[in-house]
């Protein structure tokens, strides 16, 4: 249960990453620099950091997703890509 709720919440939080460069990409608006009074406020460059560690965290997740595995926690994962039982 903790590895889906945490691929869960690293997945919205890179698809808030996307959407915020996408958004830069089209409109030169950055959305969280909007939010917390510019782009290197504390607050902003808190949202950032954890953006992009939830990315680094997807990565894992994609790592496990390519080997067919049933789970986003690919030490759960036998041979086969059965769920060992960490993400019921």
């Amino acid at each position: 249960m903790k590895c889906k709720c945490t691929a869960t919440i690293a997945m919205i939080l890179v698809v808030i990453g996307a959407l915020n460069w996408g958004l830069w990409g089209f409109f030169q608006f950055d959305l969280v620099a909007w939010l917390f009074g510019g782009n290197t406020t504390m607050m902003s460059r808190v949202v950032y950091s954890i953006v992009g560690l939830a990315g680094l965290y997807s990565i894992k997740v994609l790592m496990c997703c390519s080997k067919k595995c049933s789970c986003p926690c690919h030490s759960s994962c036998d041979k086969d890509g059965k769920n060992k039982g960490c993400c019921k």
